[in-house]
């Protein structure tokens, strides 16, 4: 029988021919040949993003001179970003900032000329503009007003009337201001007593100022006067507390002179607007000490000083002053003397009080000195003290662009403006 294996073929093969059987292994590595496994294929190249300006973007409105504070997005990451202005008709470069990693950066730029609008866009070399954005520029509003009571007899007012009825005249006027000023002539404070032999002594409640700042849209209250200590210093801690509570800002007293005298800062469209204050009408014991509360006294020093350091912080300064004569139509020395060391220090603005009555505003350059504004929620006894106005400031961070007084009158403790 015929073999049938591999074998019994390769014996009888070898048995035929004569050859020895170990001549005719084959080596098993001979036998199958290794074979490499197929090389992979070669991974795809990650293609490069072409170059991006990103998105820029920008706030819609800033005060006039101010620095427009920018921010991109999504440009090429660690890429040399142009920030480009229009302007007579050409794009220019007015800054140059490195996007991170991410793509992000920030930065301001002050244009050259000051303008109502501008055209600003990103640019990476190599890729097309990002679309432009458009800033308006327009001026900050701050209206100032004098002497507001809310005790006394604006406080039998307001209980007849409600403690809206004082300002119902002037509310929608003051709430357009960007900020509005004025002198708070009390303490407001459920706590104290009145300060013995003081003829006039005026304190007011809570509710009365929450309606002042919610209503009346006030938010910088001098207390640097002759009145916000009237019922002792718990009642003066009280009123700063009152203040700060609804959101407003008080200047010129503090919990010790320390405090008093360091300057509020009020922003507003990126305009930084520095309030200082000073009264040169002292009760006895009024004045802040190292660790009591009180009022700043003015000294030609203090206010050159303090104006100054304001002046270093913020773009624009506004001093404010109690001072003067009551009654009195025009400014006497005194006064004249504490402006020009204000104007000295950096101020732009001097507001002054007392005199219950109003006095000159006179206009210098860029700077404007108002010597007193009179009463204005006050329960005025005779015409001549009833003639009053709001004040209405137009600042840039050049200093003061305009200024008019539209006049008011008072009548059962209630302003008006008069058309």
């Amino acid at each position: 029988m015929a073999p049938t294996t591999r074998t019994a073929r390769l014996l009888l093969a070898a048995g035929l021919a004569g050859v020895s059987l170990a001549a005719c292994v084959i080596p098993a590595a001979a036998q199958l040949p290794p074979v490499d496994p197929p090389a992979p294929p070669p991974a795809p190249e990650t293609p490069i993003p072409p170059p991006s300006s990103g998105r820029l973007e920008a706030p819609r409105v800033v005060a006039t001179g101010t620095p427009i504070p920018l921010r991109g997005r999504r440009a090429t990451p660690q890429s040399r970003v142009a920030i480009q202005i229009r302007r007579s008709g050409r794009w220019r470069r007015i800054a140059t900032r490195t996007a991170d990693r991410g793509g992000r950066y920030r930065l301001r730029v002050r244009p050259r000329r000051l303008a109502r609008h501008y055209r600003l866009r990103a640019r990476v070399a190599g890729a097309e503009a990002s679309l432009p954005v458009r800033v308006r520029s327009r001026h900050v509003t701050l209206d100032a007003v004098g002497d507001i009571n809310l005790g006394d007899g604006v406080a039998a007012v307001m209980h007849q009337r409600g403690y809206r009825y004082p300002w119902s005249g002037v509310a929608r006027r003051l709430r357009s201001a960007d900020v509005a000023f004025g002198n708070l002539e009390c303490a407001v404070s459920r706590r104290g007593s009145a300060i013995s032999g003081k003829e006039y002594t005026f304190r007011g409640r809570p509710a009365a100022l929450r309606v002042a700042a919610r209503f009346a849209g006030m938010d910088v209250l001098n207390l640097a006067n002759n009145h916000a200590g009237d019922f002792g210093p718990a009642a003066l801690t009280d009123t700063l507390a009152w203040i700060r509570r609804f959101g407003m800002t008080s200047v010129g007293a503090g919990r010790d002179a320390e405090a008093a005298r360091r300057l509020r800062v009020v922003e507003r469209l990126g305009l930084r607007i520095a309030f200082v204050g000073f009264s040169d009408i002292n009760p006895a014991g009024f004045g802040a000490g190292p660790s009591s509360p009180g009022t700043v006294v003015a000294t030609p020093e203090i206010v050159r000083r303090d104006t100054r350091r304001a002046a270093r912080r913020a773009d624009v300064v506004v001093t404010t002053f109690h001072w003067g004569v009551e009654r009195s139509t025009s400014p006497d020395a005194r006064q004249r003397s504490l402006a020009a060391a204000a104007l000295t220090g950096g101020a732009d603005a001097v507001l002054g009080a007392h005199p219950h009555v109003l006095q000159p505003v006179e206009r210098r350059g860029r700077r404007v000195v108002a010597y007193s504004l009179g009463n204005f929620v006050w329960a005025a006894g005779s015409p001549f003290t009833s003639r009053t106005g709001i004040l209405r400031l137009r600042l840039s961070a050049r200093g003061v662009e305009g200024a008019r007084l539209r006049r008011a009158y008072i009548s059962n403790t209630r302003p008006a403006l008069i058309r």
